[in-house]
């Protein structure tokens, strides 16, 4: 590991004693922690009391897109995605989709005529599926093959600096 690789880490664990050291302290902070039902709603209660805790191992805060880098460009507004096509040649589409804070409309079920093949580069996601009762997660490197009109959506995704997804598509068969 890099010194300034090590110094990220050992901040990271700074802030979360400091968080778990006041949360212990406050009882209302604590009830709210309990409250939490997923990750980035830890990270924005953190982040309200000035801890900055939601940077996972491996991600680097990226603001500005870099020539060709997947990680790299400005996270879109809360509540919206930026689709880019990398690729589409003879049936095959790959898309990088860039979410923050992002879900399907109340309602919304994708019923997509191609198959997918999603994986996620930054960030996690829920996804939930009509013909499964619980939502699935998905983290950093975590892919999911989604079936030809499986019908499915997305629960959310994480807020700044946001969930990249890397998806290809391809026709059944």
């Amino acid at each position: 590991m890099a010194e300034d690789q090590l110094q990220a880490f050992l901040e990271k664990v700074r802030q979360l004693n400091a968080f778990v050291a006041r949360s212990e302290a406050d009882p209302q902070l604590r009830e709210a922690l309990r409250r939490c039902s997923h990750h980035q709603e830890v990270v924005a209660l953190a982040r309200q009391q000035g801890f900055e805790i939601g940077r996972r191992w491996g991600e680097t805060d990226i603001t500005a897109a870099g020539d060709g880098n997947l990680l790299g460009g400005p996270c879109p507004e809360p509540g919206a995605e930026k689709i880019e096509p990398l690729i589409a040649i003879a049936g095959l589409r790959l898309e990088r989709i860039h979410s923050c804070e992002a879900s399907s409309p109340t309602g919304f079920w994708y019923d997509q005529p191609e198959q997918e093949w999603v994986t996620l580069l930054q960030g996690s996601a829920l996804i939930r599926f009509a013909d499964e009762p619980d939502p699935q997660e998905l983290n950093r490197g975590d892919s999911l093959l989604i079936s030809a009109h499986r019908r499915h959506r997305v629960e959310r995704t994480d807020r700044h600096p946001g969930t990249i997804w890397l998806a290809l598509f391809w026709p059944p068969g």
